[in-house]
């Protein structure tokens, strides 16, 4: 369903991502862990084109891309299999909530307004958000802001949808509200990458854990596999440092 191969990209001397392999099925639920600044989220842009790649090929659904030779109409059918859900939102800030998941329909699929305002009102109803369909970005909290950017993925029917730390720029009582949005959308059949340092919803939602270290896949497996019996020093070793600072920061406070 989604196979990347040889994935390369460098930022100047600094080489990002050394040649990940990975192979996706359809329904899958993968999470990405890892220390920060070892490639997660460039992986995700590599694959919704919003960083160009060295080098590399992509297979989604029935397409295939070389990236060294990948032309702009080919960019287009690529970012039509694809969502993706920002850290920050990107929410447009004078739009309201119904204007904010109607306008890629519109503009990028070139659906009518009608059926861009049904579509939309039954992906803002589906995270929870129908009393605020009419109201601007400005008078929403920040999980509420989050659940609309999972609405506008999900109205544009990818064939992926990409998490990028979706929580991360939550309070921490917020969390839980976009985490439950989440797990239902996986629970529905949707194919997810998802980034995450929430290690026990990724233990929770996933049927596949990759770890990443210096720019390369280092394991991927179950959640048994990853959290339990991992085969790799360097996996046991970053998640017993997580937990002890998890731990430190709970007696803490």
């Amino acid at each position: 369903m989604l196979n990347i191969h040889n994935l390369r990209l460098s930022f100047g001397d600094n080489e990002v991502l050394k040649g990940v392999d990975l192979s996706i099925d359809k329904g899958d639920v993968v999470t990405f862990i890892g220390p920060s600044g070892t490639g997660k989220t460039t992986i995700l842009k590599c694959i919704n084109y919003l960083v160009k790649p060295d080098e590399g090929e992509i297979d989604i659904a029935d397409l295939h891309f070389n990236y060294k030779t990948i032309k702009k109409k080919d960019i287009l059918k690529l970012r039509r299999k694809t969502a993706m859900v920002f850290q920050h939102f990107n929410i447009f800030k004078t739009k309201t909530v119904i204007q904010n998941v109607m306008d890629a329909q519109m503009v990028v699929q070139k659906k009518s307004k009608k059926e861009a305002y049904e579509k939309s009102i039954e992906e803002i109803r589906r995270v929870g958000l129908l009393d605020k369909e009419n109201e601007y970005p400005s008078k929403l909290s920040g999980g509420q802001l989050q659940r609309v950017g999972i609405a506008r993925a999900l109205a544009v029917e990818p064939e992926v949808i990409l998490f990028d730390e979706p929580t991360s720029s939550l309070d921490p009582e917020l969390v839980g509200e976009v985490l439950n949005v989440i797990e239902d959308v996986a629970k529905s059949g949707m194919t997810i990458l998802l980034v995450t340092h929430e290690m026990d919803f990724a233990k929770k939602i996933s049927n596949k854990v990759v770890f990443m270290d210096q720019g390369k896949v280092v394991e991927e497996g179950s959640p048994l596999q990853i959290f339990e019996n991992s085969t790799h020093k360097r996996t046991r070793q970053f998640l017993k440092s997580f937990y002890e600072d998890t731990e430190n920061f709970e007696k803490s406070i």
